[in-house]
């Protein structure tokens, strides 16, 4: 079943950073963390539409560039005191590839 994309190389998105995959549902961004976990997030901020992946990435969060609200990368709730949502998308990586689901997470 055709279910996910490949994304490309794990390497191709660099620590603390993101790729954006353009899509149907519009750019959903790929997060990469200190540690190489990785989390896909639809590229809109909650608040204001502000494009996550140009946000700074820090533990297993990203800062919306805009008005540096707080994003979970595991659950794309806002964190608290901010309240909202940036829906998620599975994402796994296999044999050093990052794939994607376009199923909502």
């Amino acid at each position: 079943m055709p279910d996910w994309i490949n994304v490309g190389s794990l390497t191709d998105i660099p620590r603390l950073g993101a790729r954006v995959v353009a899509t149907a549902q519009g750019d959903v961004a790929v997060f990469r963390t200190s540690s190489d976990e990785v989390f896909a997030l639809l590229d809109r901020c909650p608040h204001r539409g502000g494009p996550l992946s140009q946000g700074m990435v820090y533990g297993r969060q990203v800062a919306c560039p805009l008005h540096n609200w707080s994003i979970d990368l595991a659950s794309g709730e806002a964190v608290a005191p901010d309240i909202g949502c940036a829906p998620r998308f599975p994402v796994r990586v296999e044999g050093g590839l990052v794939l994607l689901s376009l199923r909502d997470g």
